[in-house]
């Protein structure tokens, strides 16, 4: 699967490490591997992402940077896919949200996750107690504000980032 993704500071970052180590058992997210995803542009080969990426980069013509602001902890009890709990840190941003719905239009959205279920989200953790993640989705944490002035496309499938591109576009 690639996916075209949010970086997030190292505040975001260090904020999801921190609240991790007060969910033991739980799969966290290892140092570099937080991000926020944008949208997801499809399964398929190097052939295929080429593709995918024109397409995309298209669709972003003319966008500028926006803000973006962690807002505190949320869960998903029921994740569409994957292991549960999933706790998050909640990301709002009105500017993400719009280019999310633009890239919808040009690729079709993933049911459940995307269109009108999307909700932007930095993982911390997947697994692990319940009670554990209802108790830190209680906890107040101090905003992280950032401006998206990047984004990069992601191959899932070698957990890496295959470039970038700069805002404005």
């Amino acid at each position: 699967m690639y996916s075209l993704n949010v970086p997030v500071p190292v505040e975001v970052a260090t904020l999801a490490d921190d609240l991790a180590r007060d969910l033991p058992g739980a799969r966290a997210r290892r140092r570099g591997e937080h991000t926020l995803v944008c949208k997801r542009l499809g399964d398929g080969d190097a052939t295929d992402y080429h593709r995918l990426e024109a397409r995309a980069r298209e669709t972003l013509t003319g966008t500028d940077p926006f803000p973006a602001r962690v807002t505190g902890v949320g869960q998903f009890t029921a994740a569409a896919t994957g292991t549960s709990p999933v706790v998050y840190l909640a990301v709002e941003s009105p500017g993400l949200v719009d280019l999310h719905g633009r890239l919808c239009e040009a690729f079709d959205p993933v049911d459940g996750l995307e269109g009108g279920d999307y909700t932007p989200h930095v993982t911390v953790a997947r697994d692990g107690s319940p009670e554990r993640a209802d108790a830190l989705c209680e906890r107040d944490v101090d905003p992280v504000a950032w401006t998206v002035s990047e984004l990069a496309f992601r191959d899932a499938k070698r957990g890496q980032s295959v470039c970038t591109v700069s805002l404005p576009a």
